[in-house]
């Protein structure tokens, strides 16, 4: 990896094209002295981190069918003890808090109170968007698909052909969507209608893969106010550029499955990290995305 990391020094630095800030390096948005601090511990397994208006972080504890709160001071309250495994989670624009209920095999939004009310039934789901416009977007590893559900609620295929869908997110300009694939080495990039269709599938970018394997392991995603992407992988949070290509790897806060990222308090400049039986966060030189109308 570090001979890797020379190379592409090496290019940029011979380059006759200057690159833009956010096609650097890594180091670029590390900052000296920060690292992966606790936020959280004692769960069974989290996942889902999602990010309100005001900053705040909400993760589950997928097994245990909760979801907490981390507010702007670090403390933890539990938000929903209804969440019937649900492992994805995002705010949408209208301030409310959406799910992948594993458990109720349906797409949920929560209440206030934590009670959560079906979008869509009968469903494999595992991790989901939601766009400005209503849309949502979720993964079905289990079939090998992506869905819709409009904002009239209903439900359609929008693609497939990929070994195992997981993470999924879209572009701070939410015209293209991202999915993972968890057991290849891909991340598919896809153009979004405005009916919700998806179009022009490809494999946009190729992951680092742990030595041996032709797995990534990769899981939830998250982007940055510049179009960074953030893919937690196997081998750590794995950040490519706007162009698509690895610009390095933040390493594991622990030595744990990394099941998903995204970026929390007031200013958004904390990574947040989901991971086993954990929550961590790390400042970074660079800020999240508010999908907000």
């Amino acid at each position: 990896m570090m001979k890797k990391y020379l190379v592409l020094l090496l290019l940029w630095s011979g380059t006759s094209n200057p690159l833009n800030a956010q096609d650097l390096p890594i180091s670029q948005i590390m900052i000296d002295g920060e690292s992966w601090e606790l936020v959280a511990e004692g769960y069974q397994f989290t996942e889902g981190p999602a990010v309100n208006d005001a900053g705040e972080v909400f993760f589950t504890d997928v097994p245990a069918s909760k979801i907490y709160k981390v507010d702007l001071q670090g403390k933890v309250t539990l938000f929903s003890d209804q969440a019937n495994k649900t492992a994805g989670l995002m705010f949408g624009a209208d301030g409310k808090l959406y799910g992948t209920s594993i458990g109720g095999k349906a797409i949920v939004q929560f209440a206030a109170d934590g009670t959560p009310t079906s979008m869509a039934e009968d469903v494999n789901c595992n991790d989901l968007v939601v766009l400005a416009d209503g849309h949502i977007f979720f993964t079905d590893h289990v079939d090998g698909k992506v869905w819709n559900v409009s904002p009239d609620r209903k439900l359609k295929e929008v693609a497939s052909g990929i070994t195992f869908p997981n993470g999924i997110i879209v572009w701070p300009d939410q015209k293209q969507l991202v999915v993972s694939d968890m057991k290849g080495e891909h991340l598919w990039n896809f153009c979004i209608s405005a009916d919700g269709s998806l179009n022009h599938q490809q494999p946009y970018s190729a992951m680092q893969l742990p030595i041996g394997s032709m797995e990534s392991g990769a899981d939830g995603m998250t982007v940055d106010k510049v179009g960074r992407l953030f893919v937690c992988t196997s081998l750590g949070v794995q950040v490519f550029d706007t162009q698509g290509r690895l610009s390095g790897i933040l390493s594991k806060p622990q030595r744990a499955f990394l099941s998903n990222v995204v970026f929390g308090g007031p200013d958004l400049n904390y990574l947040y990290a989901t991971t086993q039986d954990k929550v961590y966060r790390r400042k970074l030189n660079t800020t999240g995305v508010r999908f907000t109308k």
